[in-house]
C-alpha cells in the first residue's frame, strides 16, 4: 500500500506542471491567444501554479511539496526519510503526466510552431546564457531563497503573529511568483528537479512535429542545482528558524 500522501504528490504536481508550463505554452506557441504576452505572464502563471498545486495536493492528502529539493529539505529538518523516495517518485510522474497535458492541449499550436527551442521551452529549463558553473550557481540560489523562505513562512515564530489557515499555498505562489521575477531570468528557474525532468521526458517521447532535441547535456543542473540549495536552506533553518 502507498504510503499517504503519495496521491496528492502526483495530482498536486501534475497540476503544477499542466498550469505553469500551460502559461509558457500560451505565451510562445504560434497563433496562440496569449502569444507574446511576455515574462511577467509566465512569472505570473507560475506563481499561480504552485499556489494551485499546493491546495490541490493538500486536499488530496499530501503536505504539498511538490519538489523533491523540498521534499529532501523537509526530510533533513525533522529527520524522517521514509516517505522521500515515495514522494519522489510521485513528484516525477505527476510532472510528465502534467507536461503530456500541456502537449494534449495545445495540439493544434506545436506544427505552427516552427522555432524547436520556442516548444523545448514549454517542457524544460536551458539557460538565457550557456555558462554551467553560472547556471549550476543560479538554480542553488533560487531554491536555496524557496525552501528556506519556505520555512520561515511556516515556521512557529510567523504562525503566532500571522498568517491565518490555508494562506500558507498563496505564500509559496507569490514566493515563487518573486523568485521568478527577481531569480529567473537566468535558467528559467526550474528550482524543482521534478519540474524540470519530468517535462524534459516528456519532450523526449511525445510526437512533436521538429522538436529537436532534449538538451540532455544540460539536464543534471536543474536535478543537483536544487537539491544543493535545498539542502543548504534546510541545514540553515535547521538552526536559525524557530
Amino acid at each position: 500500500m502507498l504510503p499517504h500522501g503519495v496521491f496528492g504528490e502526483f495530482i498536486g504536481t501534475a497540476v503544477l506542471i499542466l498550469l505553469g508550463n500551460g502559461v509558457v505554452a500560451n505565451v510562445l506557441l504560434k497563433k496562440s491567444k496569449g502569444e507574446g504576452s511576455g515574462w511577467m505572464v509566465i512569472a505570473t502563471g507560475w506563481g499561480l501554479a504552485v499556489m494551485a498545486g499546493v491546495f490541490t495536493a493538500a486536499a488530496c492528502g499530501s503536505e504539498g511539496q511538490l519538489n523533491p529539493a523540498v521534499t529532501l529539505a523537509g526530510a533533513i529538518i525533522s529527520g524522517d526519510y521514509s516517505k522521500v523516495p515515495w514522494y519522489i517518485a510521485a513528484q516525477l510522474a505527476g510532472a510528465f503526466t502534467g507536461a503530456c497535458l500541456v502537449w494534449l492541449h495545445y495540439l493544434p499550436h506545436w506544427p505552427e510552431t516552427p522555432a524547436a527551442d520556442l516548444k523545448f521551452a514549454c517542457f524544460s529549463t536551458s539557460p538565457a546564457i550557456r555558462s554551467p558553473l553560472a547556471n549550476f550557481l543560479s538554480e542553488v540560489i533560487g531554491t536555496f531563497v524557496l525552501v528556506f523562505v519556505a520555512e520561515a513562512i511556516f515556521s512557529s515564530a510567523v504562525a503566532a503573529s500571522g498568517p491565518v489557515a490555508g494562506l500558507g499555498p498563496w505564500l509559496v505562489g507569490s514566493l515563487v511568483w518573486a523568485i521568478g521575477l527577481g531569480l529567473g531570468g537566468t535558467t528559467g528557474y526550474a528550482i524543482n528537479p521534478a519540474r524540470d525532468l519530468g517535462p524534459r521526458i516528456a519532450h523526449a517521447i511525445l510526437p512533436i512535429p521538429n522538436k529537436g532535441g532534449s538538451d540532455w547535456a544540460y539536464a543534471p543542473i536543474p536535478i543537483l542545482g536544487p537539491l544543493l540549495g535545498g539542502t543548504l536552506a534546510a541545514l540553515l533553518a535547521r538552526v536559525a528558524i524557530s
